[in-house]
């Protein structure tokens, strides 16, 4: 499956932004995906995931409460709507898929497993 993000961009504290990222050659009907960030100079990390039947949505401590992971299957869409930004939420955010259903265990957020990226999409939160 490829993926591919969208919908970053820059805004102040207190802003929203809803990156999306588009799943095209799909051939399971059931498979995790999942929200990563990368903020500068840091390592890859888990922010959100969601299983395609809907099952699996779990957060980063960091963001529960401000962000919400939502899916369009019809369209193979995922959906990463983000509020009240902060300047810690800052990073490069990445989608991944997961046929192995990872979103369904504590081992959602490693990295290792999921076998599809996107290329990424920058957020910059500012004061």
């Amino acid at each position: 499956v490829n993926l591919v993000e969208s919908g970053g961009g820059s805004v102040q504290a207190g802003g929203s932004l809803t990156p999306s990222c588009a799943a095209f050659g799909t051939t399971s009907s059931r498979y995790c995906m999942a929200w990563f960030r990368q903020p500068p100079g840091k390592g890859r990390e888990g922010v959100a995931s969601i299983a395609t039947t809907g099952e699996g949505i779990q957060y980063a401590d960091s963001v529960k409460g401000r962000f919400t992971v939502s899916q369009d299957n019809a369209n193979n869409t995922l959906y990463l709507l983000m509020n009240s930004l902060k300047p810690e939420d800052t990073g490069m955010y990445y989608c991944a898929a997961d046929k192995t259903l990872l979103c369904l265990t504590p081992a959602w957020g490693r990295t290792k497993g999921y076998t599809n990226w996107g290329q990424g999409t920058q957020v910059t939160v500012s004061l």
